[in-house]
Formats: structure tokens, sequence, C-alpha cells
């Protein structure tokens, strides 16, 4: 019926078996960002928003939410991560989230990646919506991934 791999020949949603695939090293890197107005963002950068220390917050929001992404979004696999980082540059107008994750494993870590980058967003919004209500989040994105069956791919 489809040629989507959570789709069976019905059309009903399955998980995709991937039993029979070889492990290999996969990575995953996504990005987005969260524009703000002048005041959060120095805020943010100089450590006074009243909440504590945002950036820490947020990589480490990002961190555990790429460990429990199998749980956040349907029929993703759960997977062994031996990596995740967070990289957050704050600047006049707000923060850019880097997300990296990666794995030794059967299937990608893109939804990992990609997971992180946005609770890391939605965490540096909760932090200074005190400051600023109007932030929006955006430009959420995959940019390259690495390993698997099908090879290499980058934005």
């Amino acid at each position: 019926m489809s040629q989507l791999t959570h789709l069976d020949e019905t059309g009903a949603a399955h998980m995709v078996d991937v039993g029979h695939k070889q492990p290999t090293s996969r990575e995953a890197i996504a990005a987005g960002r969260i524009t703000m107005s002048q005041e959060a963002a120095t805020a943010i950068k100089e450590g006074a928003v009243k909440k504590g220390d945002v950036l820490a917050t947020a990589r480490i929001a990002g961190i555990m939410a790429a460990k429990k992404t199998a749980e956040l979004i349907p029929l993703c696999h759960p997977l062994p991560l031996t990596r995740v980082a967070i990289d957050l540059a704050p600047d006049d107008t707000g923060v850019t989230v880097t997300a990296t994750a990666a794995t030794h494993g059967q299937t990608g870590v893109e939804m990992e990646a990609l997971t992180a980058a946005t609770v890391a967003l939605l965490t540096l919004y909760d932090m200074a919506k005190a400051i600023d209500k109007a932030m929006v989040i955006g430009d959420v994105r995959l940019l390259s991934k690495k390993g698997g069956k099908s090879g290499d791919w980058a934005a």
C-alpha cells in the first residue's frame, strides 16, 4: 500500500523490525533556534535569570529527552545511546541549539537528536518566559546523519 516503513500492507501502523540489520555506528545532528527580546537574551548570557542557570538546565533537559525518545515518539525503537551532546550558542537575539546523538545499533538516531534539540528549546522558553512570553521557537531540523544502510546525509 505504501512505501512508508511504519505502515504494513494494509496501512496499519507498526514498529519496523530491525532485528536482521547489522549494528553500525550511527550519528545524527539536529538544530533549532529560539528568538527573544534583547533583554531575555542578555539575561540568559549573563546568568541573570531568576530561575537559575538557563543554559545548563537546557543542556541537561536535551540530554534527558534524547534518552526518553522511544517513550515519547510512537514506533521509535529504544536505543543504547553512546553519546548525546547539546551545544548552546546564545547571542543578542536568542539561542541556537545543536544536538548530537550517537549509537552503535541497528537503527538511526535522528529522532533522538531532534527530540533533544526541541526539548532544550522548550526548556529555554520555560526558564525565560517571565522575561519574554513572546519568544519564538523554530527552524528545528535535521542537519546530518551518518551510518546505516542509507549512508550519510547532510542538509
